[in-house]
């Protein structure tokens, strides 16, 4: 079985690594291969170096370097070299790389310098982690640069930040007046990404932020057009449950582009392209979707076991689900 998959950070690595895990166990799925389409929309040059949060966090998930506790960053990981730089007065101190993680980011950097594509260094990495052997493919949405910008308003007025400023170090604390894809004018979508949906036998969209992850990588064109014409049902996986995001500040980002903080409401994001929605048991009886099929059950990923349970209830209600 083909399967693609949308994704951000942290709530969609703990999904996917969760739905490998199903895979790996259900002995008619275990030859399946899972292609992983990240979001670069967070990405973000530090220091000199090309940071890629939601592909690294994919990345060390799945090959089992993540740091568990943070969900995100590298386990085991010590900071030295940020400490050094801090001696120096090198800014931004607001975004903490890790020794072990800035290896990941001098490796990149350095690819992208020698010419490769940011697909090319993202395969080199997964190398590194042993994700081909696993039968995952992690491609970034764009090898065009496309960074996430946030428009806010203080005492000094009207400002755009970096969405990682406004993420790490704001805390979100400002509200987003609107949120712009720097460079999206100029991004196509990278090699095999509308492939992988079109050929796809089912495509999942894992609880991942509705507007700057999946949304980002919604707005690279040619993505969203090939979601409606695939045969594969599309299903999702509520970000939200009880009108509260179960991590991160998904209820700010969903409050700057007018949307309800509801299960019902994100699914109404994908509504031209939907065919399920795995919510939780306590928002089933209020999400009614006019094309998509709408099931409910714990939605919380406690740990891996939980996790897998969530992947395979999304598996299974795709396979339930037919288009057309």
């Amino acid at each position: 079985m083909r399967i693609t998959a949308l994704a951000g950070g942290v709530g969609g690595a703990r999904f996917l690594r969760g739905l490998r895990t199903h895979l790996d166990a259900t002995p008619d799925l275990a030859d399946s291969e899972l292609t992983i389409i990240g979001n670069t929309g967070d990405d973000i040059s530090l220091f000199g170096l090309r940071v890629c949060p939601d592909l690294d966090t994919l990345l060390y998930t799945l090959g089992g370097g993540i740091h568990e506790g943070q969900g995100w960053g590298r386990a085991d990981e010590s900071h030295r070299v940020q400490g050094e730089l801090a001696a120096y007065g090198a800014t931004p101190q607001w975004f903490a790389l890790g020794d072990l993680d800035i290896g990941t980011h001098i490796a990149r950097s350095q690819w992208l310098a020698q010419g490769l594509s940011l697909s090319e260094a993202t395969t080199r990495l997964a190398q590194r982690w042993g994700l081909p052997d696993q039968r995952v493919t992690v491609l970034p949405m764009s090898d065009s640069p496309v960074e996430t910008h946030v428009v806010v308003e203080d005492a000094d007025g009207q400002r755009a930040v970096h969405f990682q400023e406004w993420w790490v170090r704001m805390q979100a604390s400002l509200p987003a007046q609107r949120f712009v894809a720097v460079g999206m004018d100029r991004a196509t979508a990278a090699p095999g990404v509308l492939d992988a949906i079109r050929h796809a036998d089912v495509v999942l969209l894992p609880p991942s932020n509705p507007v700057v992850s999946i949304g980002i990588i919604l707005g690279v064109p040619g993505v969203r057009d090939a979601l409606r014409g695939t045969a594969a049902p599309v299903v999702g996986v509520s970000p939200i449950i009880g009108g509260m995001p179960v991590r991160g500040h998904a209820d700010a980002c969903l409050a700057a582009i007018g949307v309800e903080c509801t299960a019902g409401a994100v699914a109404g994001l994908y509504e031209d392209f939907l065919d399920g929605w795995l919510v939780s048991q306590e928002d089933a009886a209020s999400v009614r979707l006019p094309r998509a099929q709408v099931r409910g059950r714990p939605l919380l990923m406690t740990d891996r076991a939980a996790a897998a349970q969530i992947a395979g209830a999304a598996l299974d209600l795709a396979l339930e689900t037919k288009r057309g």
